[in-house]
């Protein structure tokens, strides 16, 4: 078979497939063996006429389909191969001659790979937000770590007040008819949270224990629940049990309940190594973040659509998963917030092509640095997995898909790529406010 490459033209690559008669002939006889049971030719049982009877009978078109099937995807194969082809979606072929006995000749498109004019990409003046660990950071995990160790004790001598955990039960009505949502039993609600529409939790403050008290509130016009929206209602509240926090002392007591330490001075000492090691992640990503960045600014890729459709609908899995770990999902999340499928792919669309050119821009740069990962460097990265697991190398090898080796092989490669930007890079450092301030373009997705 023969395969050239006519032209690649708006990121289209354009292929004249010929394959010669005797090939051809191969396929038409895989598609007779994989249709032959199909066929009825008089004096045969059905599936045992030859070949040429059933060409004869039923005419040669009828194995034509099948016989493409096989041998086109082969020569498309062959010339992805020979011409360094990288598509990014399925071929489509064009039959321009089809005839038994004769070349089959055909052409096929295929959408690739964009081209990447890079710009510049050493020399890059770039910032590094710098995230310094204080006191305070310390101090407010600890309260932090306070708070989740609260022992909720009850309250009998005094009416409600704001920080109380109310146990209630409540009913709310609409124009004096209930509405869905709106009923609850021995709900919790920490007074002053805010976790309620404006005005409930002020009013069950003062209430006392036994207490059946109608609260007036009007939902906010933004309010998801269309039928709702801005509208006033009654909620008929009783308040059944009083509790508030009781929080343990800062002390080596409460360092040996809550952690594996044994004074509390070791508890910070953790504490802080932890803050640290965040800190640092932090300040890296925002470095690579601020790279890559300042490399989309000045590259020109024309991304083909269907590239786009498909990171933007990963995309979306990614996050109907993350939905889901938390005990939602993608339909209801939608119909919530109103929604439509196509504003759904709207807003993933902008991190779609960012996450696209991103990933662009460093296999260029990498194939311009002749930048790889050797089989040493993936061993020693799989050995270093396998330790934190407690597996040999053998067993967490056993455990991995390919796919899942190609990701791990990928990330190492993009930790090359990014040591050779950051070490030719001119970076400004400048002070994050906390430990929580963070880059917009921190990683690659």
């Amino acid at each position: 078979m023969k395969v050239n490459l006519e032209k690649i033209e708006n990121n289209t690559a354009y292929l004249d497939i010929e394959v010669d008669a005797e090939q051809f002939d191969e396929a038409m006889q895989e598609s007779y063996k994989k249709n032959a049971k199909r066929f009825s030719v008089p004096g045969f049982r059905k599936g045992k006429a030859p070949r040429t009877l059933v060409e004869r009978y039923y005419g040669p078109e009828v194995l034509y389909e099948d016989a493409v099937e096989f041998i086109l995807p082969k020569a498309y194969q062959k010339g992805v191969e020979e011409y360094n082809i990288e598509p990014v979606d399925q071929p489509k072929f064009d039959i321009e001659e089809i005839e038994l006995g004769k070349p089959l000749l055909a052409k096929a498109q295929v959408v690739v790979k964009p081209e990447v004019k890079l710009s510049e990409y050493k020399g890059l003046e770039v910032e590094k937000l710098v995230h310094n660990v204080t006191n305070e950071d310390i101090e407010r995990e600890l309260k932090a770590l306070q708070e989740r160790n609260a022992r909720l004790v009850a309250i009998e001598d005094r009416a409600a007040e704001n920080k109380d955990i109310a146990i209630i039960d409540f009913e709310g009505k609409l124009d004096g008819e209930p509405f869905e949502g709106g009923k609850a039993e021995n709900y919790p609600l920490e007074l002053g949270s805010g976790s309620f529409i404006p005005g409930f939790e002020e009013q069950v403050i003062g209430m006392s224990l036994g207490e059946t008290k109608d609260i007036e509130v009007t939902f906010p016009e933004e309010y998801h629940e269309e039928k709702l929206a801005g509208k006033p209602v009654i909620f008929t509240v009783t308040l059944k049990e009083l509790k508030k926090k009781e929080y343990l002392p800062l002390d080596d007591d409460f360092a040996k309940d809550v952690s594996e330490y044994e004074t509390l001075e070791e508890l910070k000492q953790s504490i802080r190594e932890t803050l640290e090691k965040k800190a640092k992640d932090l300040s890296e990503a925002s470095l690579k973040g601020s790279i890559i960045r300042k490399l989309r600014e000045n590259t020109e890729i024309d991304i083909p659509e269907v590239m786009i459709e498909g990171e933007t609908q990963r995309l979306i899995m990614d996050f109907a998963i993350n939905l889901q770990m938390r005990g939602l999902n993608l339909k209801s999340y939608m119909d919530a917030v109103k929604l439509t499928p196509d504003d759904l792919k709207a807003q993933f669309r902008q991190t779609a092509v960012e996450n696209i050119e991103s990933s662009l821009i460093l296999e260029q740069v990498a194939k311009e640095e002749n930048i790889d990962v050797d089989e040493k460097e993936l061993e020693e990265k799989l050995q270093e997995y396998a330790k934190l697991g407690n597996k040999t190398l053998e067993e967490y090898k056993k455990e991995l898909k390919p796919e899942e080796i190609a990701g791990i092989k990928d990330a190492i490669l993009t930790d090359k790529i990014f040591d050779l930007l950051i070490e030719n890079a001119k970076v400004t450092e400048r002070k994050a406010e906390n430990v929580q301030e963070t880059d917009n373009d921190q990683e690659i997705k």
